[in-house]
C-alpha cells in the first residue's frame, strides 16, 4: 500500500496557514431528534417527493432487510437486524426519535441531503410571516441565512451536499469493509448521481419540468465532487489501522482522485486551488500510522475546496466539460413531473 511521497514542508505549512484562514465548512450531521420526516417535506414538496420516491434511496427501507448479501454482510459483523442496528442506519436510513428510542421512518431522504429539519423547516417556508408577493428581498435574505444557521443546506451548498454524499458513498468504517466484506464504497462521482434518479428540481419551476444542472453548476459539482472524493478518502486512510482490504481500497480511491485532479488543474489552469489540492494529496505518504499528516492534507484539501465554492461559480471553468460524464452515465432516470392529485 504505497504511493508514498515525503511530506513537503512548504506544503504542510501551506494546509495549516488555509486551517488558520478559512471557515470551516462541514456538513451538518443527522441528529434523530431534531429529525422532521419526509412527510413533512412532501406536504409542500409534493414534485419533489414523487421524484424521491421513485429513486433507490427511497426503496432501501423495504429492500435494504430483504437483501441476501445486505444480510450476509449484517452476519459477519454482529448486526441482527438491519433497521435496528445504528451500524447500517447511519447511512441507509432516516431515523428520527420517537419516544426516547431511534426509530428509522425512511431510507434516505430529504433530511440525509438537506439537514435534520424540525429547526427550520417552517422557518423557511414562512416568507417572513407574509407572501411569496410581499415578503421583501432584505427579509427573505435574512429568512434564508436563518435558516441555513438552524441547519438546512440549500443547493448553493455545495460542497455540504458532497459531503452528506460522500460520508457513505465513501464507506467510513473499517470493520465493515475488512470483517464484513461490504463495498470500500460506490464508484460514486457527484455529476452522474445528481442529475440522474435523485433529480428533483422542480420547485422554481412550479412543477412544470424538472431542471438539470446548467453547464457552469456540472463543473462546480464535478469539481467539488472529486476535491470531497479526495478529502474523504484521504480521511479513511488515515483512520485505517491494519494491512487489509480497507487501507489498500481508500489508497487506490486517494490516487484516483488526484490523478483525475491533476488532468482537472491542466484543463482549468485559471483555477490554482486544483493543483494545489494535488500537490496536498502527494505531501502525505498513504500508509498506516500517518494518521496526523494525513488529516492535515484533508483538512487542507477541505479549505481549498471552501476557497473554490466562494470564489467561482463554473463560468471559467470550460476546460473540464470534456472530463464530465454525460446524460448516458447519469445514475437513472430524472422523474419527467406530472400532476399529482
Amino acid at each position: 500500500m504505497r504511493v508514498r511521497l515525503s511530506p513537503s514542508f512548504t506544503i504542510f505549512a501551506f494546509a495549516i496557514s488555509l486551517f488558520a484562514t478559512i471557515r470551516t465548512d462541514a456538513a451538518v450531521a443527522n441528529e434523530p431528534e431534531k429529525i422532521a420526516g419526509p412527510n413533512a417535506c412532501a406536504e409542500c414538496h409534493k414534485q419533489e417527493t414523487e421524484a424521491w420516491k421513485g429513486s433507490h434511496h427511497f426503496k432501501t427501507f423495504r429492500e435494504m432487510p430483504r437483501n441476501p448479501e445486505a444480510n450476509k454482510i449484517a452476519q459477519r459483523i454482529g448486526v441482527r437486524r438491519i433497521r435496528v442496528e445504528s451500524l447500517c442506519l447511519n447511512c441507509h436510513y432516516t431515523v428520527q426519535k420517537k419516544d426516547d428510542q431511534d426509530e428509522p421512518i425512511a431510507g434516505v431522504s430529504c433530511e440525509s441531503c438537506h439537514g435534520s429539519g424540525k429547526e427550520w423547516i417552517k422557518l423557511h417556508s414562512s416568507y417572513s410571516g407574509k407572501t411569496a408577493q410581499t415578503e421583501t428581498s432584505a427579509e427573505k435574505a435574512q429568512r434564508w441565512k436563518l435558516a441555513e444557521a438552524k441547519g438546512m443546506i440549500r443547493i448553493h451548498a455545495i460542497y455540504q451536499l458532497a459531503k452528506n454524499c460522500y460520508g457513505c458513498h465513501v464507506v467510513p468504517n473499517e470493520a465493515l469493509v475488512n470483517k464484513g466484506s461490504h463495498q470500500a464504497g460506490s464508484p460514486f462521482e457527484l455529476v452522474s448521481w445528481s442529475q440522474g434518479e435523485v433529480l428533483h428540481n422542480t420547485w422554481y419551476s412550479k412543477g412544470k419540468a424538472n431542471v438539470p444542472a446548467n453547464a457552469a453548476r456540472k463543473r462546480m459539482l464535478f469539481l467539488v465532487g472529486l476535491g470531497v472524493e479526495l478529502e474523504m478518502s484521504l480521511r479513511a486512510v488515515a483512520k485505517a489501522t491494519t494491512r487489509k482490504a480497507y487501507a489498500f481500497l481508500m489508497a487506490q480511491r486517494v490516487d484516483r482522485a488526484r490523478k483525475q485532479l491533476a488532468v482537472a488543474a491542466k484543463n482549468a489552469p485559471n483555477v490554482p486551488e486544483i493543483a494545489k489540492m494535488v500537490e496536498l494529496a502527494h505531501s502525505a505518504g498513504l500508509k498506516l500510522n500517518n494518521e496526523r499528516l494525513l488529516a492535515i492534507a484533508a483538512d487542507g484539501v477541505s479549505k481549498l475546496i471552501v476557497s473554490m465554492t466562494d470564489k467561482y461559480d463554473g463560468s471559467s471553468m470550460a476546460g473540464l466539460d470534456s472530463m464530465i460524464p454525460g446524460p448516458e452515465k447519469f445514475k437513472g432516470t430524472p422523474r419527467k413531473p406530472a400532476a399529482i392529485n
